[in-house]
């Protein structure tokens, strides 16, 4: 079908549909290889090769961002009666393909990555990579060291899930932090309620080295640049 060439290259990310007119002016587009100057000219994307200084611009762009999920909201890309993260993100951001990079429960807060990159996707939800995700949790009880023992030996759950080992630090009180490396269903809340300590409220803090920050910002939604794929990621590259 075909499209106007501004309108095209904004859908994909390109530039904003203003700066699209000055580039496309300026002779930097060309279309199966003809330089063309007229934003409003209509091509065909599965059909006509298009480049930007040379390089081909419909080729997917991989793009990585860290939203702080609010409470209320699903970690899916569609949901016919609830909102969903996706539904969070202005408009030029949902023509991306994003999807979220694991899940977040309904009730829990905290840094959520968003990608159309499956392979980094991949990377940081399978325990084999040893990215680290820190949880905050207010449980209803006192956390104590004997938690603290269990966690690191590795919670076995009551339907025999065994867990690998993770780190549960005391924070005072009813509050403590959890560390993990894996992504089973509800896990840290499960592992927590194994030890008779429910959770009240949980919020996740980093993944990998990338922290989400101290002051609570529902909705934030940031670009991940080349040093923040490294913080999760350890030598990550976005170049395939």
């Amino acid at each position: 079908m075909a499209i106007r060439l501004d309108r095209l290259l904004s859908e994909r990310g390109i530039a904003s549909r203003s700066e699209l007119r000055q580039i496309i002016r300026g002779g930097r587009v060309r279309v199966n290889g003809q330089i063309v100057t007229a934003p409003e000219r209509h091509v065909d994307p599965e059909a006509d090769e298009i480049t930007l200084d040379g390089v081909p611009v419909l080729r997917e762009r991989l793009r990585y961002f860290m939203m702080d999920k609010p409470e209320g909201v699903l970690s899916v890309t569609e949901d016919r009666r609830q909102q969903t993260v996706l539904d969070l993100l202005p408009p030029e951001l949902r023509r991306l393909r994003l999807f979220p990079v694991g899940r977040l429960d309904r009730d829990t807060s905290g840094l959520l990555l968003l990608t159309n990159d499956g392979d980094f996707a991949h990377r940081v939800i399978s325990p084999r990579s040893g990215v680290e995700k820190r949880y905050r949790a207010e449980v209803d009880g006192v956390p104590d060291e004997t938690d603290v023992r269990a966690f690191a030996a590795g919670i076995v759950l009551a339907d025999g899930t065994r867990c690998l080992p993770a780190r549960l630090e005391l924070g005072g009180g009813s509050v403590c932090f959890v560390t993990v490396m894996e992504g089973k269903y509800h896990q840290v809340k499960r592992m927590l309620a194994s030890r008779g300590k429910p959770v009240l409220k949980l919020r996740r803090l980093s993944v990998g080295a990338l922290e989400l920050g101290e002051a609570p910002a529902p909705g934030r939604i940031r670009e991940l640049d080349a040093e923040d794929l490294c913080k999760v990621l350890k030598g990550w590259s976005t170049v395939k």
